[in-house]
């Protein structure tokens, strides 16, 4: 593969892992000015799907060759992956209403070694030594990014308990777009699978502040989880074009169009290394814009965290030298 193909592919996956590094400093900023988990996220995945919509039909139109369709079987399990994908982005908005941004996005990548561990598991053979020193690594740097060796430091758990279930559906995220459907064109796999993200996220809205609005027991139902009572109200129509757009823009448009142009050019091992930006970016935006205190000890941990994943992707030296040879 020529050095062209491969600096533009990191470029890509680098472009994409800084954008969707921002997505979580606009959410909290979002929250700042009175809207809910379920407002914000049903903006970005209904905006979200119509601006692939719109880009679908541009590509069918102008593409010069018959564009693949998905099978029946394809469809179905785009569908059901794209379930994670909803999720993921619940998952971490909700993260993010009980803790820092800097420490949210640390705890969803936690993905890193929650995805050594499920590749052990499908494989059924155990981690080699370097990704077992890489998996020690980053937990090592997540205590210290998320400082919570100092005592006076107080962490909401609520918030930790979904950022790593954030970090266990981004997992699965990753394992599906890597295997389900290869062949279909970039546009199509991403609007079905944000389909299949969509109908989480139309449910958490139905469940957290549609339905107990009209009905008693679906109040009760949604209390019994949550004291949060800021949900059960109207939804307010204006997230749509105060944030929407750019929460659509950087969640789920422009980041899996990068992605999938930069993977296959760097390679899964590169692109992962070159995707972890996505860390530093959000880290330093939510220190710029919402002014969040990160600490030197908490800056450490996080180059630590990136040092376990070049280290994890690293290829084996009898690979360097087979590529020198070639």
């Amino acid at each position: 593969m020529g050095k062209k193909n491969i600096l533009k592919g990191v470029l890509f996956v680098g472009v994409g892992a800084s954008i969707y590094g921002m997505l979580a400093t606009f959410v909290k900023m979002s929250y700042k000015d009175g809207f809910t988990t379920s407002e914000v996220t049903t903006a970005q995945f209904v905006m979200g799907f119509v601006g692939l919509l719109i880009l679908n039909f541009i590509q069918t139109i102008t593409s010069k060759k018959t564009l693949i369709s998905p099978s029946r079987k394809e469809f179905k399990m785009l569908m059901l992956a794209g379930t994670s994908l909803g999720c993921t982005s619940l998952f971490y908005y909700i993260s993010v209403q009980y803790i820092n941004v800097s420490i949210a996005i640390v705890l969803l990548m936690q993905s890193v070694w929650f995805s050594v561990v499920a590749e052990s598991f499908l494989t059924k053979k155990l981690p080699n030594l370097r990704k077992v020193i890489s998996v020690c690594i980053v937990l090592l740097g997540t205590i210290l990014a998320t400082n919570i060796i100092n005592l006076e430091v107080k962490i909401d758990w609520h918030g930790v308990f979904w950022g790593l279930l954030a970090a266990a559906s981004f997992t699965m995220t990753m394992f599906t777009s890597n295997t389900l459907a290869t062949g279909l064109p970039v546009l199509r796999k991403s609007i079905i699978m944000l389909s299949g993200g969509s109908v989480i996220i139309f449910l958490f809205l139905f469940f957290a502040q549609i339905g107990p609005l009209y009905s008693d027991e679906l109040k009760s139902f949604y209390l019994n989880f949550t004291e949060n009572t800021e949900h059960i109200r109207p939804f307010e129509y204006s997230i749509f074009w105060t944030y929407g757009f750019v929460l659509a823009l950087f969640g789920t448009i422009i980041p899996p169009i990068l992605f999938n142009l930069g993977f296959p050019s760097t390679g899964l091992g590169l692109g992962s290394i070159i995707s972890s930006l996505e860390l530093p970016v959000s880290v330093t935006m939510a220190y710029v814009l919402l002014g969040e205190e990160v600490l030197m000890i908490q800056w450490f941990g996080i180059v630590l965290i990136l040092f376990a994943i070049v280290l994890m992707n690293l290829p084996p030296k009898s690979q360097n030298i087979a590529t020198e040879l070639s």
